[in-house]
């Protein structure tokens, strides 16, 4: 028997990918490494896009606790400088504080609801390509066993052992010039704001919560996470980076913390029950895959990508990764999918990895030591007093900028995540291809009966839409957009030929 998908990595990434596919009625198999969950908590939110993205499929009231739509924070920091975003009339930037294990336990449960198959402690050990197959060896409890599947995907992180079994080379930058920690602790009741959260530091003074905070000598960062003791994390860029790689100790921070702020914090041990962080980085990679695929094998997330930034932006690339190529897998096995649809995952993603590299390694310029940075960041401190400075800052930041390549891009919108519309969250659960018909008499609805399989139409009037008709691809991103409320001929033609492009061609009627 042969699998449609194998997922290497149960990740959140390699989650998300296996809940599309199951959207799309297929069954893939995850390997996962570790035999239990994971219990130390890489991030503590998403940032941006990804955000609007899963309240599209529904998750986001799951994750957030609320019943209220995503919206914009009001603030946000590039570079450990602050970024006032209530200026904007346009705020792309959405922020969900929620620790990554809890997405990754949302991301499983849905992913086994709509039927994937979970197999925890199971590696892959070796592979082989067929012209029709991908052969794997795989190393499980019970020892090895082999499988074949039609498509493998690398969701196995910055090491990936798929990609490199692919032959797929990771260039890019390896530095060794930082150190960074980052524990659970406790602080003194007595230097916390009450109004705000911060912390007043004796002899120091004042550092906000949750904001990168550089000084000449490093970096600090207070987190007052609710449930959970405060997160304590300081970047350092001494002489000699030592290559000690234990876990970092309560009094080994303590001490960080006091060459960075230039005086003693008294912090303590974290109290409650864990687990708790306790994580030391030296150093960092920027790398971007040689190519994202290799003939039956693709490659997901950090698998494809990895960028060294303190709140680096990578679960959020790699989510949106999953969802731009879930729906595209989905159609190559059903055998609708039109020539090239496969290798517009990196056509389309890789300038987002690319964008993300110059932002991130933008920012850590902006915190590093040294009297030429501080000049900077007064410079930058001016830029972005301009409004404009911070709306492409923001946009950047979150992958609004983002605009892919559709073949007719005369409307503004398309190639851009179709804006949020009444009604539009819950239309898009099921991550089926959607026309939306804002025309008053409905007049598009007919135009897509040949992709009736494929394609949903929804009629509705919305006011104020940016719009009088919308094709909306299942990851969100508008395929085809018309400004008319009587489109003509040539509009219904341009409205066949992106139906033709993105999904296929028509059924003989």
């Amino acid at each position: 028997m042969i699998a449609d998908v194998v997922i290497a990595g149960g990740g959140p990434n390699g989650l998300m990918l296996a809940t599309e596919l199951g959207l799309a009625g297929l069954r893939p198999v995850v390997l996962e490494l570790l035999p239990e969950r994971a219990t130390e908590n890489r991030a503590n939110g998403l940032v941006g896009q990804v955000v609007r993205m899963l309240d599209r499929r529904g998750l986001y009231e799951q994750l957030s606790g609320s019943t209220e739509p995503p919206k914009p924070a009001p603030g946000f920091v590039f570079g450990a400088l602050p970024l006032n975003l209530s200026v904007l009339d346009d705020n792309s930037l959405y922020v969900l504080q929620v620790p990554q294990l809890r997405v990754q336990q949302i991301l499983a449960e849905r992913a086994v609801e709509l039927g994937a198959e979970l197999r925890r402690g199971h590696r892959i050990t070796g592979l082989t390509q067929q012209d029709d197959a991908v052969t794997i060896e795989v190393e499980g409890p019970d020892g090895p066993y082999r499988m074949r599947t039609r498509y493998l995907v690398g969701a196995d992180g910055g090491r990936s052992l798929t990609r490199k079994l692919a032959g797929i080379d990771f260039p890019g930058v390896t530095r060794d010039t930082t150190v960074s920690l980052s524990l659970h602790a406790t602080v003194p009741e007595t230097i916390v704001d009450p109004a705000t959260g911060g912390l007043n530091v004796p002899g120091y003074g004042y550092v906000p919560p949750f904001m990168h905070h550089r000084t000449e000598r490093g970096l600090f960062v207070y987190a007052p996470f609710p449930g959970k003791p405060p997160v304590i994390t300081t970047i350092e860029w001494p002489e000699d980076t030592p290559g000690d790689e234990q876990l970092p100790t309560v009094d080994e921070l303590r001490a960080s913390v006091g060459r960075v702020l230039g005086v003693d914090v008294p912090l303590g041990e974290p109290e409650g029950e864990g687990p708790f962080l306790r994580r030391r980085l030296l150093g960092g990679n920027t790398r971007i895959a040689e190519r994202f695929r290799d003939r039956r094998i693709l490659l997901l997330g950090d698998a494809a990508h990895v960028h060294s930034a303190i709140g680096g932006p990578g679960l959020n690339l790699g989510l949106q990764d999953a969802v731009n190529l879930g729906w595209k897998l989905a159609a190559e096995i059903h055998g609708w999918a039109p020539p090239g649809l496969l290798d517009s995952y990196e056509s389309e993603r890789r300038p987002a990895s690319e964008r993300v590299v110059m932002h991130t390694q933008a920012q850590s310029a902006l915190i590093a030591p040294g009297s030429e940075v501080t000049a900077l960041r007064r410079l930058f401190t001016e830029l972005l007093a301009d409004p404009r400075t911070i709306q492409h800052v923001t946009d950047t930041m979150s992958g609004a900028d983002i605009r892919y390549e559709m073949g007719n891009d005369a409307h503004p919108l398309v190639g851009r995540l179709a804006p949020d519309l009444a009604g539009l969250a819950e239309l898009t659960r099921d991550a089926r291809p959607l026309l939306l018909d804002l025309t008053k008499d409905g007049t598009l609805a007919r135009e897509p009966r040949g992709w009736s399989d494929r394609v949903d139409v929804v009629r509705t009037q919305v006011d104020d839409a940016p719009a009088t008709a919308l094709l909306l691809r299942p990851d969100g991103y508008v395929a085809w957009a018309s400004d008319s409320p009587e489109p003509g001929v040539a509009e219904r033609a341009d409205l066949r030929a992106a139906l033709a492009r993105w999904f296929g061609a028509p059924k003989a009627e």
